[in-house]
């Protein structure tokens, strides 16, 4: 076994409580503490003269101590006054020792480190590192910047430092522990640093890398390790389409006289864009291999017969479907649609999710195991332990970001058996820039339908200041006598659910008192599904002409005579979630309207984005704008369940990397497949294939 795969509990000053405390950060070997990076790092490499300090900085400075006390007042703190000649800087501790008090005697020499704030005499540091020293020119100065990693409750700094410091000895002891598995011609043409120096590097910057270069990303060792974590995270994507292809599948052949019929059921015609993406799945349902494959759409584009069309094909060749949603209206619309759209064929159609509950539960769990339910739509429901099915050929998840990875390969794992796996389709209505996809979806096949169908009308988007309320209100009544539905959309308040719901209900109570003659109704996320079901139904059958909702109409919402929506602080959702909320209307013939009603002042970017949105109705135009605008990280959401995590790449700043990142790729599998396995085992360790869905 290599060194470097021994537990860190057999390094010396790690006891069973620290190992456990590190096994909480991952970091359960040698080598995973050789690949935790620092996140920042702090420059204790030179002292500053008080004079030159300015509020944001982080300075390391030395000063005599002038005076000390204790303030009772609020809440209670030792505060130290220290100065240099050039300058003075307040010392606050909230936490402190009667020993603390007694050692900043007044002309005690202080050595301190932390960020210069600005406090109510003036700058202070608050809880700054200190040393008592005996004069400025014994102040503790290091020689390289030191490392700030990644901690967890209970770890120190140092004792992490401690403990990489030891694992990288091994590694220089024996330099082919960090062996390059990245070929020398691809580091020679990027003109990067080999992995050992590059490791040293970041753990130990020497006097020539400076905090600024390390930030922005410029330094090659940074560089080249961003790189190479992208490339392992892609490889391991690519691993998985490899290793999918070992398995089995059901086989479904097309039959042309059903599929005419269906088709000809329906009150329009496909699209050519809807054409070419059955064309593609079709051919993969053919195939004993399972389809894994992802089909991008706009809004409104048409992705939910596509749907249908490919469980068709799986029911007729005698194999249940189940679509999964992420919420139960969206589940509710699919219900609707899906068992409108089979109504002429022989197929049972369930439903599934949360509130299902007592004997109508039993019921759909007992007629999917038997196999008399073909078609089961549902939400997270559809994942638990207690639903079998008899034989599960296609799983369709809409909305697929909405899932956490291990509900999504839960789901597909039910009809695994016998070395065979159900196939796979996954819908989203938010473009995902190509860049991105090539990295966040190397495992999947990418569909695209790029076409809206005929005659839908662009929507007209205006973005309005909140002042003009009162205007906008009487539009509503104009519209509404018109014959026509609206929507007012309330938006997020602090991440709150609670206090969006308030907004909502107040906001239904004021326009009801506004508008007398407007039926008006209310929808959020805190309601019974039985409730919003019910308003949803009143809106959609125009017993309704003014629907307030929160975010919860996101998706799925289909009432082509609504065609003005409101969306109040547009401000504080990014463009994706506007665009689809917009998506809501321009459903219908008629022209349709959306009025973006900020809250001035706006932010810079804020301003940027209402008028991305306002210029433009193509999903992928917007969602590349705000690739620019937002950088890759936030566009992609690593911070939502199952994404990517990384240790060093940073989207944002590293974002022009993944162009090149699937040539390199597909290179490595055919010219050094050996280094593949030793690349995500270095930056991907044991973690979960979040990818394998």
């Amino acid at each position: 076994m290599s060194i470097l795969k021994q537990p860190v509990i057999s390094l010396s000053g790690i006891g069973a409580q620290t190992a456990n405390r590190l096994e909480k950060l991952g970091l359960r070997t040698l080598q995973d503490l050789v690949f935790h990076l620092p996140h920042r790092y702090e420059d204790r490499t030179r002292v500053y003269r008080m004079g030159d300090l300015v509020v944001g900085m982080t300075a390391l400075v030395c000063g005599k101590v002038e005076f000390v006390d204790i303030l009772p007042r609020g809440r209670k703190s030792l505060v130290c006054k220290i100065s240099d000649g050039s300058g003075a800087l307040m010392l606050r501790f909230f936490h402190f020792s009667a020993n603390q008090h007694t050692l900043f005697k007044p002309d005690t020499w202080l050595c301190v480190f932390a960020e210069v704030r600005y406090g109510m005499a003036g700058l202070e540091m608050v809880h700054p590192d200190y040393t008592v020293i005996s004069g400025p020119e014994a102040a503790v100065v290091e020689t390289r910047l030191t490392p700030v990693y990644p901690l967890t409750e209970g770890l120190s700094q140092s004792v992490i430092r401690k403990a990489v410091k030891q694992a990288l000895q091994h590694c220089q002891q024996q330099p082919h522990l960090l062996a390059d598995a990245v070929p020398a011609e691809i580091l020679q043409a990027y003109g990067y640093p080999p992995l050992a120096e590059a490791i040293q590097t970041l753990h130990a910057p020497d006097e020539s890398v400076t905090v600024e270069a390390l930030q922005n990303g410029t330094v090659p060792a940074l560089k080249r390790l961003a790189f190479e974590e992208l490339l392992a995270h892609h490889l391991r994507l690519c691993t998985l389409k490899h290793q999918a292809r070992a398995w089995q599948a059901p086989v479904f052949s097309e039959e042309a006289r059903l599929t005419a019929q269906f088709l000809s059921t329906l009150p329009f015609a496909l699209t050519g864009a809807q054409r070419r993406v059955l064309d593609e799945i079709v051919a993969d349902c053919r195939q004993a291999k399972p389809m894994m494959r992802l089909v991008q759409g706009d809004v409104g584009s048409g992705k939910t017969i596509v749907a249908a069309y490919t469980a068709l094909l799986a029911m007729a060749a005698g194999y249940q479907v189940a679509l999964m949603a992420p919420t139960e209206l969206l589940a509710e619309q699919h219900l609707r649609n899906f068992s409108a759209w089979f109504a002429e064929f022989a197929v049972q159609v369930g439903f599934l999710s949360g509130q299902s509950k007592g004997r109508a539960r039993q019921a759909i769990l007992q007629s999917l195991a038997d196999g008399s339910v073909n078609l089961v739509i549902g939400t997270h429901a559809l994942f638990q332990d207690t639903v079998q099915f008899q034989n599960l050929g296609l799983v369709i998840i809409d909305e697929q970001h909405r899932f956490g990875v291990h509900q999504r390969l839960a789901l597909r794992e039910k009809g695994q058996q016998a070395g065979c796996r159900p196939h796979q389709l996954v819908m989203t209505a938010t473009p995902i820039p190509r860049t991105l996809a090539m990295l966040q979806y190397a495992d999947l096949d990418i569909s695209i339908i790029d076409e809206l169908p005929p005659g839908r009308q662009p929507v007209v988007t205006r973005v309005i200041p909140s002042e003009r309320r009162a205007e906008v209100i009487g539009r509503i009544n104009e519209w509404v006598g018109k014959r026509r539905q609206v929507y007012w959309v309330c938006t997020l308040i602090e991440e709150s659910e609670v206090l969006e719901c308030q907004a909502a209900e107040k906001t239904a109570e004021l326009l009801a008192q506004a508008l007398p003659a407007v039926r008006v109704g209310l929808v959020h996320g805190r309601m019974k599904s039985a409730e919003k079901d019910a308003v949803m139904q009143a809106f959609k059958q125009h017993s309704l002409d003014l629907l307030v909702a929160t975010t919860v109409i996101e998706v799925g919402v289909d009432v082509p005579n609504a065609g003005l929506m409101i969306i109040e602080n547009p401000e504080r959702l990014g463009l994706s979630q506007l665009h689809q909320l917009r998506g809501r209307v321009g459903r219908g013939e008629g022209e349709s309207f959306c009025l973006l009603m900020y809250q001035a002042p706006l932010s810079e970017t804020a301003r940027q984005r209402l008028g991305i949105l306002r210029d433009s109705n193509d999903g992928f135009v917007i969602a590349e704008k705000d690739l620019q605008l937002r950088g890759p990280g936030e566009v992609m959401g690593t911070r939502q369940t199952g994404a990517m995590q990384f240790k060093v790449a940073d989207l944002q700043r590293d974002g022009e990397l993944i162009a090149a990142i699937a040539q390199i790729s597909s290179q490595l599998f055919t010219d050094s497949p050996e280094a593949i396995a030793l690349l995500c085992d270095r930056w991907l360790g044991t973690e979960t294939l979040y990818a394998e869905v």
